[in-house]
């Protein structure tokens, strides 16, 4: 499940794109964390929760497909 992976979010006028390679989702759920707690950010805590969820399905979908 290595590659090149991407997840964005677009709030208001800001864009936030996080990309990573597939394996690293826990560095990336670290990142979320640290941007919500960051309060000089739009991005909060239901944006880390709705991507984490995002990351989550996309990972389901793929373990899906390996098991065929």
């Amino acid at each position: 499940m290595k590659g090149m992976r991407q997840l964005s979010l677009v709030k208001g006028s800001e864009r936030f794109v996080f990309r990573y390679i597939g394996g690293d989702e826990a560095k990336v759920i670290d990142a979320f964390a640290t941007l919500a707690s960051d309060r000089s950010t739009k991005f909060d805590w239901f944006d880390a929760a709705v991507l984490s969820y995002q990351m989550g399905r996309r990972l389901e979908t793929e373990l899906d497909e390996v098991a065929k």
